[in-house]
């Protein structure tokens, strides 16, 4: 895993931005060669962001995919939709930049908490949680979630047990497409 020439974090928020960044770099990524894009403060729905970049991310990982280690880490939250529709709508973005979709040996992982990010840390925290409330977020003590997203990478071969938010599990199916010696569970 440590291998990896680059690895860009497309994401909403520092939130996001701390949670996968640190969740790589204890999977075996070097710090160094992660590059993260966070939609810009005041430039808009920070969703909006993610989907309009993606194609644009996916024709870089694409254009440089052959010649060096790369990985693609999208994230962005579900809110009070679906996760499928996110899904879709990436998949449509890539559509309508005349991109074909995202294949199964492409190291391209999406990964989209629902309601938001901080409904996985405060599972991570022990406490019972929902796919629906709002949970409150950790403004200026992002590194909050650092001990906690440690503890999952350490065990992301485990299977998560059934209290654990759906959208947690689906990414955790994600992470075998960067970091391929991960069991799906």
């Amino acid at each position: 895993m440590s291998n990896y020439t680059q690895v860009v974090i497309l994401c909403e928020d520092r939130q996001q931005e701390v949670f996968a960044r640190h969740f790589l770099v204890k999977c075996g990524v070097n710090r160094h060669r992660i590059h993260v894009k966070v939609s810009p403060k005041g430039a808009g729905a920070a969703e909006q962001y993610v989907r309009q970049q993606y194609p644009v991310e996916v024709l870089a990982y694409r254009a440089n995919r052959h010649r060096i280690n790369i990985a693609l880490v999208v994230m962005i939250d579900a809110d009070t939709r679906e996760v499928v529709e996110h899904f879709r709508e990436l998949e449509n973005a890539l559509h309508e930049a005349t991109l074909s979709e995202r294949q199964p040996d492409e190291q391209i992982g999406v990964f989209v908490p629902k309601r938001n990010i901080e409904t996985w840390i405060h599972y991570l925290q022990g406490q019972s949680v929902n796919e629906i409330e709002e949970y409150p977020r950790f403004k200026g003590n992002e590194g909050i979630c650092r001990p906690l997203v440690e503890r999952l990478a350490i065990n992301r071969d485990t299977p998560l047990p059934e209290s654990a938010p759906n959208s947690l599990k689906i990414a955790c199916s994600e992470l075998k497409r960067i970091l391929p010696q991960v069991k799906s569970g």
